[in-house]
């Protein structure tokens, strides 16, 4: 077994197999959001990255709370949000269509509200799909409801990582040129 081989046993992330996920970062949910400004900041780093990479970004929406904020859009290559009425973005036919078109199967996931689309989205990922939730890319209302999410997720096996942690576990070494625009995001 080689060492790539290796790393994905133990779960270690690939760039060719990534696909974001940014979920509900919308202007009527995000003003109440705790930590909002830290979430949004690493949101808008794994946006960057992601175009770094070549991961391609998933946006969900959730119907009536207006569009994703502008700094969010603003970074990415096109905007076409997916409506929801669930809170599980599995639960939208038209979500999991375009995360099957993107033949990835580990899905970083981001967003808002931690404990409700967070979770629910990433507790209820087919089979097939790994999901790693980035900790410090999420949030809730109240810290409380973000941190049990976190624990409940952990507790069902479901990866919950950092944007720093992402970041450099994807990209594999120091000296690359995708190194180099990728540290400027972290430093």
């Amino acid at each position: 077994m080689n060492s790539t081989q290796n790393a994905e046993k133990r779960g270690l992330i690939q760039a060719e197999d990534c696909a974001l996920l940014v979920i509900d970062m919308q202007e009527k949910l995000l003003p109440v959001i705790a930590e909002r400004e830290k979430v949004l900041s690493n949101i808008v780093k794994l946006i960057r990255f992601s175009r770094i990479m070549g991961i391609p970004t998933l946006v969900c929406e959730q119907n009536k709370l207006g569009p994703t904020v502008s700094e969010v859009q603003n970074e990415l290559e096109a905007y076409h949000p997916i409506p929801k009425d669930t809170f599980n973005c599995f639960g939208t036919e038209a979500f999991e269509a375009q995360l099957e078109s993107l033949g990835r199967t580990t899905i970083l996931v981001s967003g808002i509200e931690a404990h409700i689309c967070v979770a629910q989205t990433s507790l209820t990922a087919p089979a097939g799909y790994r999901v790693h939730t980035v900790g410090d890319a999420t949030s809730s209302r109240t810290l409380e409801n973000a941190q049990a999410a976190a624990q409940r997720l952990l507790q069902a096996g479901v990866a919950v990582t950092t944007t720093e942690m992402c970041i450099f576990e994807l990209l594999k070494r120091a000296g690359t040129e995708e190194f180099k625009q990728a540290y400027k995001l972290v430093k």
